[in-house]
């Protein structure tokens, strides 16, 4: 009997022995179609394949792609566990022809593969086909040999496939297996097609139209194949199952459930057994995918799928965290065919294990409060909204677990009262957000985000993806559309534009419309807490509400920032390593080609110091070891040694980012909440150099530094700079400190030289213009160029020569005026230097000027008045001595 892996594999190497490249799966959030809440269908990654949008090296493709449908209208999730066939995440093999192949072929392969290679009981087997493809009627009977009573024909769209209202489409060919007449059930197309006796296992799409219109279908020029088996479906078939759950691999998951509960698989918990076990599967794989469990959007799905497991595990009597130790069996049965299963290990375990000791904190009392409530209902009365409500909103049940928990005994929920509720509840969360005073709040960025919901952030993992546009902004106001030329801001449904936070700033790029708009985003900005709203000018088109858009982060500048944003983590832990763990950050700015880091510090860092932090940040990043992030509550995080970030608020659960250790075993070397974007692994970071640090405030330091390829560039002028003087010095590189110290040494003397000889000339014979003022010496002299540092010397110089009396200096710098007064101390009684100056400052278009009694100093514009200055000191000599 063939695994379920054998299964898997002999399906990806037949078709790779016919030419198809075997593609991987896709990530469960789709990047390329913003209609859909998780991947439900291997042929969604091929979308813009089939449309022309895309081109691929290869014509013929074959996958097994992870699907999950849990939300949307493709929602499984009540059914699960009660039927043989219905789960939250499978598993879709399939064969697709980008123009290739068409139906014959298609047809021979799956008709070989199936009854070959598989092995499976040719009689057994019907297929279907749209009543008017006559064409693939025929070529059943001729490639499988099939009687006609065999090819059932179908007239409803059962067997048409579209892609939307518009687009490819074209007629489905179904294969069924017959489990035999012991199992009710009639074939497909009778009245009795629900039954459990005829499966289908593999549907054939062929591709062939294009619908332009409700009534204008036109032939492709190259059809196309799509195909989807479950393998869940054919491994129970192949296993001689009819039973999915009894499949070797989620059998496997069961018993594990089974063994770490200390309970009977096939017991009275059977069915939360079979719960357990595809949950699993769901959840890790979403986590596993970048979902983590939230509020909103896909998280709140995740969180669902776990709570309804953990309610499961809590029905069994497990009173610890369960599903947190299954992983490394699932990972056993799965993780050789999705390797990212093993990557994202730690992480699914400790977001497992934190969800169910949350939940399990509050699911006794809210189980034990609807079990009051039930008590006073009547015999299949509905559970009244309000107290649905109740339990949402106090005790964090899902409304559909509440159903689940009711469905044993018959009862729904009202709930039109529970959204009467939830409505009540929006209201007056927006008055109390709306008295907050906060920017982010203001009116229509709360209306918007109360109508369209919050903004599914995509940007952790990806720099481009699809949204749809919910909502256009043009001069303060909602509009329907943007036409080209008109600034406004665009928001939609989700996005890999991260929004400005936390000192990062929010990302910038282009989004792209098939009918050539083109909005170029100049910032992103997060409102109203997690509306992610685009800021820009339409380029060119006309953007409406509704459209598709093509979402292209800027990823040289993305990089940038992210390698910006993970040195704050390092140098936040180094600087607390080297100074002390006073040291708290007060402030950031994250840009793409450099960072700005406020810190608490009393004095000025030293050199060394300095030099310290940086050598410990870039050994961080030459270990190259990962970035992780985890998810926990605020208080948990900060418990085990997590740094929370300034200005940041934290909602009920915060991802948690650790990087940098000294060796594979050691502790993370920083531990920071934070919900930015960051390298992969620290190497990714490239270098780190500190530009600067200097005071911003009383107690508080800020550091500017660049990294990677910022970084690089700063090294490169400076070698740059460094190369042009050892050129000018005519000296090798190495050489140029001590020949530039040695050049000082020698500017040095000859700077003294000369201001020994300036004194000389200045106080030499005939050197200076004496006169007697009232019986007072005023020595004066006009210089050239004489730096204003030189002349005190001269002045003091003048002074002793003349024994008594004033000195008055000015120096003509290339036409400002440098001026002093010195006067003798015997004199300072009646005549003060700063009287003195200020007179002559007067005179040369200065003001101002100050010094001591005996000597003073002043600048002025117009070295032409020096003479007027010199006549001004000897008119307030006059005036002082008269005095």
């Amino acid at each position: 009997m063939p695994s379920t892996n054998e299964i898997r594999q002999t399906f990806l190497d037949s078709f790779a022995r016919h030419g198809h490249e075997v593609v991987p799966s896709s990530p469960l959030v789709p990047r390329n179609d913003p209609t859909l809440l998780f991947t439900n269908a291997g042929m969604v990654q091929f979308k813009n394949v089939f449309t022309g949008a895309e081109q691929r090296p290869y014509s013929r493709a074959a996958t097994s792609q992870k699907c999950v449908r849990a939300g949307g209208k493709h929602n499984d999730l009540d059914n699960v566990g009660y039927t043989a066939r219905h789960h939250t995440f499978f598993e879709m093999l399939g064969n697709f022809s980008f123009g290739d192949y068409f139906k014959e072929l298609a047809i021979e392969l799956a008709w070989n593969l199936v009854t070959g290679e598989y092995g499976v009981d040719k009689d057994r087997l019907l297929v279907t086909v749209f009543h008017e493809d006559q064409e693939a009627f025929d070529l059943w009977r001729k490639i499988a040999g099939l009687p006609e009573e065999r090819i059932i024909r179908i007239a409803t769209s059962d067997n048409f496939w579209s892609m939307g209202d518009t687009g490819p489409c074209g007629p489905c060919s179904e294969i069924f297996y017959d489990h035999g007449p012991e199992i009710p059930g009639g074939p497909p197309g009778s009245p009795d097609e629900d039954g459990d006796r005829f499966i289908e296992i593999w549907n054939l799409v062929f591709m062939q139209f294009e619908q332009r219109a409700p009534d204008d279908r036109i032939a492709l020029p190259k059809p196309s194949i799509d195909t989807g088996m479950g393998l869940e479906r054919i491994a129970a078939l192949l296993q001689g199952k009819h039973d999915n759950y009894d499949i070797d691999l989620l059998r496997h998951l069961i018993l594990a459930s089974a063994e770490a509960s200390g309970t009977e698989p096939d017991g009275p918990h059977k069915v939360s057994h079979r719960v357990i076990a595809d949950h699993l599967r769901a959840s890790c794989f979403l986590i596993a995918d970048g979902v983590l469990p939230s509020n909103e959007g896909r998280g709140y799905v995740l969180r669902r799928i776990m709570r309804r497991a953990m309610r499961h595990a809590h029905l069994m009597g497990c009173e610890d965290p369960l599903m947190w130790r299954l992983v490394p069996a699932l990972i056993g049965e799965m993780g050789r065919a999705f390797p990212e299963l093993g990557r994202a290990e730690v992480l699914i375990t400790q977001t497992l294990e934190l969800e169910e000791k949350r939940f399990k904190q509050t699911l006794d009392r809210g189980l034990r409060l609807l079990d009051d409530e039930v008590q006073k209902l009547g015999s299949g009365e509905v559970l009244p909204g309000e107290v649905a409500f109740k339990l949402y909103d106090t005790y964090g049940f899902p409304v559909d677990l509440t159903q689940d928990a009711l469905r044993s005994e018959g009862r729904g929920v009202d709930m039109a009262g529970f959204q009467a509720a939830m409505e009540r509840q929006r209201q007056e969360a927006r008055k109390a957000w709306a008295g907050s005073g906060e920017a982010a709040t203001e009116a229509l960025w709360f209306d918007l985000r109360d109508r369209i919901g919050a903004t599914e952030f995509l940007g952790y993992d990806v720099d481009a993806a699809e949204g749809i546009v919910k909502a256009l902004i043009r001069d303060g106001a909602e509009v329907e559309a943007l036409q080209a030329g008109e600034e406004g801001a665009v928001i939609a449904n989700q996005t890999p534009f991260y929004g400005e936070s936390g000192g990062q700033m929010g990302d910038t790029g282009t989004l792209l419309t098939a009918g050539g708009a083109e909005f170029i985003v100049t910032d992103t900005q997060k409102l109203a807490g997690d509306l992610h709203v685009h800021f820009g000018r339409l380029a060119k088109g006309s953007l409406k509400d509704g459209e598709v858009l093509q979402m292209r982060v800027d990823g040289g500048r993305r990089s940038g920032l992210r390698s910006h944003h993970s040195a704050t983590h390092l140098l936040h832990r180094a600087l607390r390593n080297r100074l002390g763990d006073h040291v708290a950050q007060k402030g950031s700015l994250v840009a793409p080609d450099r960072l700005r880091f406020d810190i608490s510090h009393p004095v000025a860092i030293a050199a060394g110091d300095l030099a310290q932090v940086e050598e410990d940040v870039n050994r961080q990043i030459l270990a190259n070891r990962d970035v992780q992030t985890k998810l926990m509550t605020p208080d948990d995080a900060i418990e085990a040694g997590a740094m929370a970030l300034f200005g940041e608020k934290y909602g009920d659960e915060v991802r948690v980012v650790s990087m940098g250790a000294e060796d594979e075993t050691a502790a993370p070397y920083s531990v920071e909440l934070c919900g930015g974007t960051h390298v992969r692994r620290t190497g990714d970071i490239g270098l780190f150099k500190i530009l600067g640090e200097s005071a911003v405030g009383a107690g508080v330091r800020r550091i500017e530094a660049v990294t990677g390829e910022a970084a690089r560039r700063w090294y490169a002028a400076r070698d740059a700079a460094l190369a042009e003087t050892a050129a000018a010095l005519r000296a090798p590189a190495e050489e140029v400190p001590s020949r530039v110290a040695r050049l000082l040494e020698e500017t040095r003397a000859m700077e003294r030289e000369i201001a020994s000889l300036r004194r000389k000339l200045a106080t030499g014979e005939g050197g200076t213009d004496r006169r007697e003022v009232a019986g007072v010496t005023l020595a004066a002299k006009r210089l050239e160029e004489v730096p204003a540092k030189d002349l005190r010397g001269m002045a003091d110089d003048i002074k002793r020569q003349i024994g008594t009396g004033v000195v008055a200096l000015a120096a003509d710098n290339d036409g400002k005026v440098a001026l002093v007064v010195a006067v003798t101390d015997d004199l300072t009684g009646r005549l003060s230097a700063v009287d003195l100056v200020r007179a002559g400052a007067a005179a040369v278009g200065g003001s101002g000027g100050g010094g001591r009694p005996n000597f003073a100093q002043a600048g002025g514009q117009d070295a032409g008045q020096i003479d007027a200055a010199f006549a001004a000191v000897e008119e307030a000599m006059k005036a002082g001595l008269a005095a």
